[in-house]
């Protein structure tokens, strides 16, 4: 946190300096980008990725929203515009926030001034990307409504306290689960606490579940006991799915 000296904002253990969350899959048919967030670019270059073939957006929160314009560099390599698929209210929001990306440039510009953008409505219904089945997983987030992903047997619900009962059936039988969990005290109003984020453990009984989205209340070095199973998830963690 800006301004912080607590242990876990000044700690050197590399699992304490987290930035905003974002997740890669690499697919049979390409990699695709789960939200970009304002650290993109660091992110991007930390783990040497050097192409996304297309990008899903949870919400349109800042912080998993605001590093697209770092994404202009893949419609060049790609040959195309860069597909982004999105509800309704994130389009809205990227049209407005990056209102740029949508006008012509000048002719003289280079390739990658603007962002190219394919812009691909979803909803809750399954999409095909990449040579997988991605079915959205409607989600409460405060008075938000959000989206987490399940891919195969791994599902990714970041920025939620509430579940909807039509959204539980679409959790079972995980393998991984990767799960809000703000901070290892009480509820937030829009977030799961340890009690909250346990709960849904208990409930969907995952082979493997981590805590994502964390607080600096969250400290490596003095950690939390947690159930066998569940782990806290850090930067440049990856994942066998």
């Amino acid at each position: 946190m800006i301004g912080c000296g607590c242990p876990v904002c000044i700690s050197t253990d590399p699992r304490n300096n987290r930035t905003r969350p974002s997740v890669l899959m690499h697919l049979p048919g390409g990699t695709v980008l789960i939200d970009t967030s304002p650290e993109l670019r660091l992110q991007l270059v930390r783990e040497k990725v050097g192409l996304v073939n297309a990008i899903v957006y949870t919400h349109y929160h800042v912080d998993h929203l605001f590093g697209l314009d770092d994404a202009r560099v893949f419609p060049v390599k790609l040959g195309h515009a860069l597909p982004v698929y999105c509800a309704s209210d994130v389009e809205e929001v990227i049209r407005e926030a990056f209102s740029y990306a949508f006008h012509p440039p000048p002719s003289d510009a280079p390739s990658f001034i603007l962002p190219s953008l394919d812009l691909r409505r979803i909803d809750h219904t399954p999409f095909d990307l990449c040579g997988e089945r991605f079915t959205p997983i409607p989600l409460i987030h405060g008075r938000f409504h959000v989206l987490g992903f399940r891919v195969g047997d791994l599902a990714y619900c970041t920025d939620v306290n509430r579940i909807p009962d039509g959204s539980w059936p679409l959790l079972e039988g995980l393998d991984t689960l990767l799960l809000d969990c703000l901070r290892p005290g009480d509820s937030h109003p829009s977030h799961f606490g340890l009690a909250d984020a346990l709960e849904v453990v208990r409930r969907v009984k995952p082979k493997k579940t981590y805590f994502t989205h964390m607080s600096h209340q969250w400290d490596y070095l003095n950690p939390v006991p947690l159930p066998p199973g569940v782990e806290l998830a850090y930067d440049g963690l990856r994942i066998d799915f």
